[in-house]
């Protein structure tokens, strides 16, 4: 029982770790691989980029990029092709124009 109980604990906290603060890794292994579309029709998610790390706080749309990993609650990886990418974003001018395109299993996931 404590095994189960445990092995839930953990799939939770995987669950909820992911936020809006973004680490962008060179090498390693990255929690997610982003592909960033030229075009607003291509993406998955729309992308503002926050100021200030309070703004990115529980929104999956709005980033705040870390300058430290051990800060970040979420690393990613940019890569040149988009069939290896597990999510495609646009980055958006106003806070207004981020959100979801289309229905993803990242979503709610990076809050």
């Amino acid at each position: 029982m404590k095994k189960l109980l445990l092995l839930i604990l953990m799939i939770l906290i995987g669950f909820t770790c992911f936020a809006g603060s973004v680490y962008v890794m060179d090498s390693g292994k990255p929690d997610l691989v982003i592909w960033i579309a030229p075009y607003k029709s291509q993406a998955d998610l729309c992308v503002y980029v926050a100021p200030y790390r309070s703004e990115a706080r529980g929104k999956d749309e709005i980033w705040y990029f870390e300058k430290y990993r051990s800060s970040a609650d979420i690393k990613i990886k940019i890569t040149k092709y988009k069939s290896q990418a597990d999510l495609k974003i646009y980055y958006v001018k106003y806070k207004s124009e981020a959100g979801w395109r289309k229905s993803h299993p990242w979503m709610g996931r990076l809050h």
